[in-house]
């Protein structure tokens, strides 16, 4: 059965580039716009794993992390930040809010599929 994936990025390209990879490797995505848009498509769906930016309009990564931890079905949803940022506090910041792991853009797919795999438990499935 394929991994469910909840990506959320307000770029358009990072999405289509997501959207390359998970499909790709044979993951089952759904995304959001947002951290607002990504709360309404979580509540539609239940992902393996979550993917957010940090910098997004509306609601930021930290606070979608937030409100995803709020919700008991996804206290223990792996969480992986997907952003530019790379600053040690920020990182800090990130995993008390709750994110698993943290991965830099520009992101290498193959590097990226190996973490959605690991952080859902089953290894390198490839």
């Amino acid at each position: 059965m394929a991994l469910q994936v909840l990506a959320v990025d307000d770029s358009r390209t990072i999405r289509d580039m997501l959207q390359l990879t998970l499909s790709g490797a044979g993951f089952d995505a759904h995304f959001g716009e947002d951290g607002v848009h990504g709360l309404e498509v979580l509540e539609q769906t239940s992902p393996d794993v979550i993917i957010t930016d940090l910098n997004m309009p509306r609601m930021d990564g930290f606070g979608f992390i937030e409100a995803v931890r709020e919700q008991p079905r996804h206290r223990t949803t792996p969480i992986l930040f997907l952003t530019t940022e790379s600053a040690p506090e920020l990182k800090a910041r990130a995993r008390s809010a709750g994110a698993t792991g943290w991965i830099v853009k520009p992101f290498d797919p193959d590097k990226l599929i190996r973490a959605l795999h690991m952080v859902a438990g089953n290894g390198d499935a490839r």
